[in-house]
């Protein structure tokens, strides 16, 4: 049986200024409590790559739940592995980087 799941995307403009609004956006879609912050720690990677536009995705299928935030260009090493990683590896069951290398991605729930 197939599980069923939902996506939603939106563009952010690549201020940090938005950071607040990329968290409300998180927790509206999805009820997990750490999503807000989770997205903000990969809109702030991004972010801080110079990205003039970051693209957030959440996907779920099960009780799983993936947010993506992506830019236009690939990703130097500082913001693909940066200080928020540690965040990341510590609050999610699986982390990557896109294999376009222009964003990262993080999954929560699930099975490893």
């Amino acid at each position: 049986m197939p599980e069923s799941g939902h996506t939603w995307q939106k563009a952010f403009k690549g201020e940090a200024s938005m950071a607040s609004h990329v968290r409300l956006w998180a927790r509206g879609r999805v009820q997990h409590p750490d999503a807000p912050l989770i997205a903000d720690e990969l809109f702030v990677a991004v972010l801080g790559s110079g990205a003039t536009v970051i693209d957030m995705a959440i996907s779920t299928a099960g009780t799983r739940i993936r947010i993506t935030a992506e830019g236009p260009d690939p990703l130097p090493l500082i913001h693909s592995h940066g200080p928020g990683w540690s965040i990341l590896n510590g609050l999610c069951q699986r982390t990557g980087l896109t294999t376009d290398e222009t964003g990262l991605w993080a999954q929560l729930g699930g099975h490893q």
